[in-house]
């Protein structure tokens, strides 16, 4: 596989060792498509120790749900959109929320990352649009969802709470580092992460999801790693949702100079040598692109996780 390529994205990674006619030991891909084929769901997941040393990510679980065409489709295809990444995500979850006696259950949503920079704003975006239920049932106590909102999935009763903990520029903390002192008061079930991404292609700006329970660590798509949330960090399981707002710069340059090489009909080798000063440019390789449309499009895909989150928790 020449060179790296800068994704959060399991599916990218795997994909190009596809390209390559590489098989990774350890790594089973399952895909299937809904909606007559206009959203497709894959499954990507890392078995072993040497499936994760390869594909450079943890053992665990990858959903990505893609659907560029409802994304463009208006207000129903974004429906859509909502309740199949609510589905995979209750099915992600699962029997990784451990209920008390009486049958409910405490979520902690996080979203990450700066609510001043446009396409690192969507973490933030989502908490603000999230039904809170967790103080209503300290103050009400339990059986007022099912009671009086109606709001309850399957009679079960979640005290979802959410918190925007910013990043480290404006806090002087970690993320991890605040996250943990919450968990260590309010004792959650589950810690569902929100974050943006980066990806590898544009097609998939905007318009996928990746759902993971091996939690998250932040920056990692655009080389800025942070501290990891996962269980081991934690303290509690943790299920990441995000979406890609940003790809490489040099990666659309490498894209394009390849595509047009093959064209004039250079080799691979003589196209990979090439290559190798492109993905040397100082000055590209540190920059990163997202779309001219995102200030509309994050609002918009904001809307559509928050909803997939109260979709998959509650009756709504």
């Amino acid at each position: 596989m020449e060179g790296e390529i800068r994704t959060d994205l399991a599916l990218e990674v795997q994909e190009r060792f596809t390209e390559d006619d590489v098989e990774v030991k350890g790594v089973v891909l399952k895909e299937d498509f809904c909606e007559d084929g206009r959203m497709r769901v894959t499954r990507v997941e890392i078995l072993n120790e040497h499936g994760a040393e390869v594909m450079k990510k943890p053992v665990g679980t990858y959903i990505t749900v893609e659907a560029a065409e409802l994304f463009s489709g208006g207000e129903d295809g974004r429906r859509k959109v909502s309740e199949e990444v609510g589905r995979q995500l209750g099915l992600l979850c699962g029997d990784r929320i451990k209920r008390g006696d009486k049958g409910q259950c405490q979520v902690l949503v996080t979203g990450l990352g700066n609510r001043e920079v446009t396409p690192d704003s969507l973490g933030p975006l989502v908490t603000d649009q999230l039904f809170v239920t967790r103080h209503l049932l300290m103050e009400y106590g339990e059986g007022f969802l099912n009671k009086h909102l109606e709001k309850s999935k399957d009679g079960e009763e979640v005290a979802l709470s959410a918190v925007a903990p910013g990043v480290m520029g404006q806090t002087g903390m970690e993320a991890a580092e605040i996250i943990q002192g919450i968990v260590k008061r309010i004792k959650p079930d589950l810690v569902l992460v929100v974050d943006a991404l980066a990806a590898r292609s544009v097609e998939r700006l905007n318009t996928t999801v990746q759902l993971t329970d091996t939690g998250i660590c932040p920056g990692a798509g655009i080389g800025n790693n942070r501290q990891s949330l996962n269980e081991e960090s934690i303290g509690c399981p943790v299920v990441a949702i995000g979406v890609p707002t940003v790809v490489d710069a040099v990666t659309i340059v490498r894209d394009s100079m390849e595509g047009l090489l093959k064209e004039q009909g250079y080799n691979r080798k003589e196209i990979g040598l090439f290559l190798k000063g492109v993905e040397g440019m100082r000055k590209v390789n540190t920059m990163f692109v997202t779309p001219k449309s995102i200030d509309e499009e994050i609002h918009q895909i904001s809307r559509t996780i928050s909803e997939a989150i109260n979709y998959c928790f509650f009756d709504i």
